[in-house]
């Protein structure tokens, strides 16, 4: 019986989430709009299936609902500081400046959560990874601490990354 039903749906958690999102995003809670959520909650899995034959474990769940917390904090933070930074000072004033932010990272999930982490917080944008996995490389708008920066990443977000995903001795 599991076989069948991971032979259908080979990422539960992937599929419910997939159709909650687009339900979500439909703004429409009538039995089409479910029924499209579950289809493409299904669909999109098996299609992806090749590719991505094993999700990651998470290891601490709740490190993971706390992250999730901070990042939303810091998104609404963050876009009031940027905000404030278009709207009240010159833009020359601005120290612009790219960052290089090592990484103790391996599994490509956890390094995807991070840079996209950085991306989704205004004023930083996650734009290369090293050929060999190493380091990320980030726009930063505006920081009188460069060092102060990539040290607020890694303890912020990279830290509590390595503990969801169970990396290294984080």
């Amino acid at each position: 019986m599991r076989s069948k039903w991971r032979r259908w749906v080979p990422h539960p958690a992937v599929s419910l989430a997939l159709t909650l999102v687009w339900v979500a995003l439909q703004n429409d809670f009538s039995a089409g709009q479910w029924l499209m959520g579950v289809i493409l909650g299904v669909v999109v899995p098996l299609l992806l299936r090749p590719f991505w034959p094993d999700l990651p474990r998470v290891h601490s769940w709740r490190t993971a609902i706390v992250y999730a917390a901070i990042v939303l904090w810091d998104i609404v933070r963050a876009n009031i500081q940027v905000a404030g930074w278009i709207l009240l000072r010159r833009p020359e004033t601005l120290r612009s400046t790219w960052l290089v932010v090592p990484l103790r990272l391996h599994r490509p999930e956890a390094i995807t959560l991070l840079a996209g982490t950085i991306t989704m917080t205004p004023g930083t944008v996650s734009c290369d990874l090293a050929a060999d996995g190493s380091a990320l490389l980030v726009h930063c708008l505006h920081t009188d601490d460069p060092d102060a920066t990539v040290a607020g990443i890694k303890s912020r977000y990279e830290e509590r990354v390595m503990k969801i995903f169970g990396e290294g001795d984080a």
